[in-house]
């Protein structure tokens, strides 16, 4: 009778400890690291910084979100160089950024636009050549839904138009794939 008591209890316990576990683990999630499907290590990229105070469009990212200051900060870049979503790290730093914004200065380049938060830190910051994480790359595809739109600015035609040279060039090596498989 007691070994029949005993059972369900111990089974109770060991659910509660794993169910603990389960939402310790979700609640303190750890940074992403760096694998190989994920990103890559990519050496002495050209940064710059800006802030809400500039031109464009204030406060907001090329999205309509807040530029965000806090845990994972804002970055501008060429979306067909880094697209839209990129996720990266600051290799000194650990600093976490994401690609969320676009400016004219920056179609062409591989220059990555760093959000600071005043017009101090954007002057101490400069430009600086840095080595970054990519911890997980953007969409092409996200980024001509947003940009294809706004195909009236000369700067957002150069990135729709090298974004699509690029997907055509995806397309064609499928498509050689797919017929060297078939035959």
């Amino acid at each position: 009778m007691e070994g029949e008591t005993l059972m369900p209890r111990c089974l109770n316990l060991a659910f509660a400890g794993a169910m603990a576990c389960f939402v310790v683990g979700c609640a303190t999630q750890s940074k992403p690291t760096l694998t190989a499907t994920s990103g890559r290590r990519i050496p002495k990229v050209r940064t710059t910084a800006y802030s809400h105070n500039e031109g464009g469009s204030g406060a907001h990212n090329a999205v309509g979100a807040y530029l965000s200051g806090r845990h994972v900060l804002s970055a501008a870049s060429d979306w067909s160089r880094y697209p839209l979503g990129t996720r990266f790290r600051l290799v000194d730093s650990n600093e976490e950024y994401v690609i969320d914004d676009y400016g004219n200065a920056l179609v062409g380049t591989d220059t990555i636009d760093l959000y600071k938060t005043s017009r101090s830190e954007v002057r101490k910051w400069g430009v600086r050549y840095v080595d970054i994480d990519i911890l997980q790359w953007g969409s092409d595809e996200e980024s001509l839904k947003v940009l294809t739109p706004r195909r009236k600015h000369n700067c957002v035609r150069k990135m729709v138009a090298a974004l699509e040279k690029k997907k055509g060039k995806a397309v064609a090596q499928n498509t050689t794939r797919r017929t060297s498989v078939s035959n």
